[in-house]
């Protein structure tokens, strides 16, 4: 029997790829949150999957890190997305680089290319959404690819449709070093349910409003008091602009009450309780700018700064 295996495996690709939908999809539970928005992933999330041994594989551990799409930054949030790709690729054993296969007149650019030719990190590519192409297509997509950059495999999958995952989780394992668990087996991620919360309210807030509304939103949790039975929950959801505030509140606070009760009911799925939420809307201009805010959104800065005020 080989020995047990376990690593980091960082995914990246540009942003709406498929990055959140795949970590989903291998985890088996909603962890990241996903919409048709580009730059919907902020944070780099992990996401662990417990590997059964079977006669083709060995039994293993993968910690599997999303990470904001790869794009040229213009802002304070943008320039720390990049920092969250670089972090992410920092102990990594393995990187998916997942592309869209539907996109056939794609290629890896300067900047992805960039990234992957000053690491000696092994690479699989991954091309996501097969169920829209057909064989035909997808096939000379994988020769012009394969001139780009040795990449250990190539992968064809759909994360929706859960094609290919087999054999995908199959080659990661076999592509990990020896190793033991690095969490408990019950583990899912390293997020806690606070930082969870705070993203499922903002993509709320992607899904139900259109234009610049979505980009200039972002979302923190001012209170989290979990019981057995109900949950309180108070958040803050910023923007820039009056105007924008006026969008997210809605005539009347229609779209506040919108976004509050689609957010309450998968807060509620993912927690198990009932859950109180209480939703604000405050204008900070410039949030995107502040390098301070900025990093303040950041659920590892948010969760030190709780154990402080705590102690």
């Amino acid at each position: 029997m080989p020995a047990f295996r376990s690593g980091f495996v960082c995914i990246l690709g540009r942003p709406n790829a498929g990055k959140s939908t795949l970590l989903n999809a291998l985890v088996g539970e909603k962890i990241a949150i996903v919409t048709p928005k580009a730059q919907t992933t902020r944070n780099r999330i992990q996401g662990i999957i417990n590997v059964p041994a079977r006669k083709s594989r060995p039994a293993a551990q993968v910690i599997l890190i999303d990470t904001p799409g790869i794009h040229q930054p213009a802002s304070a949030l943008g320039r720390k997305m990049m920092v969250e790709v670089r972090e992410a690729l920092e102990g990594c054993q393995l990187i998916l680089l997942i592309m869209d296969a539907s996109k056939k007149s794609e290629a890896l650019d300067n900047h992805v290319l960039g990234l992957l030719q000053h690491s000696d990190i092994p690479v699989f590519l991954i091309l996501n959404k097969i169920d829209r192409v057909t064989k035909s297509e997808l096939l000379p997509f994988i020769d012009k690819l394969r001139t780009q950059f040795n990449f250990k495999e190539i992968i064809p999958i759909s994360a929706l449709k859960r094609q290919g995952l087999d054999l995908l989780l199959q080659k990661i394992s076999e592509a990990l070093p020896a190793g033991k668990p690095y969490f408990a087996q019950d583990e899912l991620t390293d997020q806690p349910v606070r930082f969870l919360g705070a993203e499922i309210i903002r993509e709320q807030v992607l899904l139900a409003t259109g234009e610049e509304v979505p980009y200039a939103a972002t979302v923190i949790v001012e209170q989290f008091e979990k019981g057995p039975r109900l949950t309180r929950i108070a958040a803050t959801i910023y923007c820039e602009r009056e105007g924008q505030k006026a969008i997210l509140i809605g005539r009347g606070g229609q779209m506040l009450k919108k976004i509050g009760t689609r957010a309450r009911l998968e807060i509620e799925k993912m927690l198990q309780t009932k859950v109180y939420l209480e939703l604000f809307v405050k204008v900070r201009a410039g949030w995107r700018d502040s390098r301070e805010f900025v990093e303040g959104l950041d659920w590892r800065r948010q969760l030190q700064s709780l154990t402080e005020r705590d102690s």
